[in-house]
């Protein structure tokens, strides 16, 4: 992706190329949860950052944080569905209201950190 996209458009494209990728109404596994992501990063030119279940305002919920783009045009992700199933959320992490999304930059800044000690 050369150009950042703004945030309306980069989670309305996700939104669309989940359209055939979210699950049913069900209970969701790790695994379910994983291959919905991946399509979704993969319809955008995303990375994974990383995923986890969570307990947000009395719901689970699983949780992935992603970026798109490189550098100073990175932009940052979140994406969470339900354990009991529904449509997958994709939101920037700058609009979030999640408290994972606080942590998507600080979590890439480490890897890049990591790369670079490496």
């Amino acid at each position: 992706m050369d150009a950042q996209l703004d945030e309306k458009t980069l989670e309305s494209t996700l939104a669309e190329s989940l359209d055939d990728l979210t699950p049913d109404s069900k209970a969701v596994s790790d695994d379910e949860f994983a291959e919905v992501v991946g399509g979704a990063l993969e319809a955008v030119g995303g990375t994974l950052l990383f995923k986890m279940c969570v307990e947000n305002d009395g719901e689970v919920q699983h949780v992935a944080a992603a970026c798109v783009g490189d550098g100073g045009n990175r932009q940052f992700l979140l994406l969470t569905l339900s354990t009991t199933g529904g449509a997958l959320k994709v939101e920037t992490a700058a609009r979030s209201t999640n408290p994972v999304a606080g942590i998507a930059a600080a979590y890439a800044g480490l890897m890049d950190a990591f790369k670079a000690a490496a």
